[in-house]
């Protein structure tokens, strides 16, 4: 999720970013800057108040310029055409944020002094609905579930955790009175699905906490899925004091899961209840075929991206011709998933490539922070410099955000200058890695 830089004041509507050539909107005068503060009489707070106002062929908006001034105008469209504008944003009003204060808050980790954005503890329903952020719905009122049903917000993503009084209050620390049980309930009864996500933390909520929270889930049929994943903690907090980096810990909750999956396969013909990939890396174990992933409902969410991954992998080798050569190539990635690139390296020599794998430690952020997604650009720059292998180092693109940052602020045009060596950013997906491969064999050979 890409947050806006700037937004309009509360209740002041949503600002235009683009208006596309002799479109709807430039028919109508519009312009970037223009801020629309209301369509057909009701105020913008979001663009999913403008999908649901402006579901027609025309509208009457209020639009303020860029000084300060309002005027009304109609904006048509035909039936199929598009409004074609773009707003700055999603959420006109500013991005709410989450109240509590849970002991596993990985943002509350992070160090001081990193880009605003970073330290955004997003727990906006709206955005659940439309990028699918996972929500505590603990910041709710009556008017925001009213509204979830009324405009058909579905499916969304919650995160439970626990559903027992005593859990929630000590994995949480909510500030206000907590109703997001029953908010559940409610919004499932008004027909919207729900994707559920639950934190483990050892000694708090797995184990027979754990069973208690899905034997509440489980006969809720809009609850479509379930995700386990492990907390992730940095060397920036006291409050927990390990995750599941251990293979008896980690393959104690495979084992727990796999009679929950069993049971719902029955029951329901599908898995319903995923752990994180992190579960089954670390406890050194088989990961689920692909079908067991019941069309992966929560890849955003780390689960089943690793067996996306390998399979993908094969497939795009499958489909393309075996290339002869030895370009040397060297894959940078977090520790969490070294382990996995090493096991394709045979494979991944069919694109003319010697590939190798340097796996590198997240130094900046610590604790059990191995995923590629979260790697520093200085992190990188040491790794690389130490390594200084032959050849190009890819670097896979989750690690930069849109304008092209590390978690750092550090780019990668500076992270090859600093560590004096060839590095370049790569698609984080199968096919991606699998079509640069192949392009630098042709290069180098040609």
């Amino acid at each position: 999720m890409t947050y806006p830089t700037e937004v309009p004041p509360a209740g002041a509507g949503g600002r235009i970013a683009y208006v596309e050539p002799e479109g709807a909107a430039h028919e109508a005068g519009l312009v970037a800057g223009d801020v629309i503060v209301a369509a057909d009489g009701s105020p913008l707070r979001d663009v999913i108040d403008w999908m649901w106002v402006a579901d027609s062929q025309w509208v009457a908006l209020k639009v303020r310029n860029a000084v300060g001034a309002d005027r009304d105008v109609v904006m048509e469209r035909a039936y199929d055409e598009s409004w074609g504008l773009e707003f700055e944003g999603v959420v006109f009003d500013g991005i709410r944020e989450c109240d509590n204060a849970c002991v596993f808050c990985f943002v509350a980790q992070l160090p001081e002094g990193m880009r605003p954005s970073l330290h955004v503890r997003d727990d906006d329903f709206r955005l659940s609905f439309l990028s699918g952020n996972f929500v505590t719905l603990t910041n709710l009122d009556d008017a925001d579930v009213a509204r979830i049903i009324e405009q058909r917000l579905s499916p969304m993503h919650v995160s439970l955790h626990a559903v027992d009084e005593d859990v929630r209050r000590r994995l949480m620390c909510p500030t206000a009175d907590d109703r997001a049980l029953e908010f559940v309930d409610t919004m499932l009864a008004g027909g919207i699905d729900v994707h559920v996500q639950i934190v483990l933390v050892p000694g708090v909520n797995d184990g027979e906490v754990l069973d208690r929270t899905l034997e509440w889930l489980a006969p809720r049929e809009r609850i479509e899925s379930v995700g386990v994943v492990p907390v992730g903690i940095t060397r920036y907090q006291t409050r927990v004091a390990a995750g599941f980096e251990d293979a008896p810990a980690a393959q104690a909750v495979l084992d727990q899961l796999d009679g929950w999956r069993a049971r719902l396969r029955g029951e329901r013909g599908f898995s319903w209840v995923h752990a994180a990939d992190e579960f089954y890396l670390a406890a050194g174990t088989e990961l689920p075929s692909w079908d067991d992933y019941d069309g992966f409902p929560q890849f955003e969410n780390g689960i089943g991206m690793v067996r996306a991954f390998i399979d993908e992998t094969a497939q795009a080798l499958d489909e393309s011709p075996v290339l002869e050569g030895d370009t040397p190539v060297t894959l940078v990635t977090g520790t969490l998933f070294a382990p996995v690139l090493e096991s394709l390296l045979p494979s991944l020599s069919a694109t003319g490539c010697s590939v190798r794998v340097l796996a590198v430690t997240n130094d900046l952020l610590g604790g059990n922070v191995g995923v590629a997604g979260l790697l520093a650009g200085q992190d990188i720059v040491r790794a690389v410099a130490a390594d200084a292998a032959a050849g190009i180092y890819l670097v896979p693109a989750v690690a930069v955000n849109d304008d092209g940052l590390f978690i750092d602020d550090v780019m990668i045009a500076e992270v090859a200058r600093k560590s004096g060596c060839g590095v370049r950013l790569v698609s984080c997906d199968a096919a991606g890695l699998v079509s640069a491969l192949r392009e630098l064999s042709t290069a180098n050979s040609g």
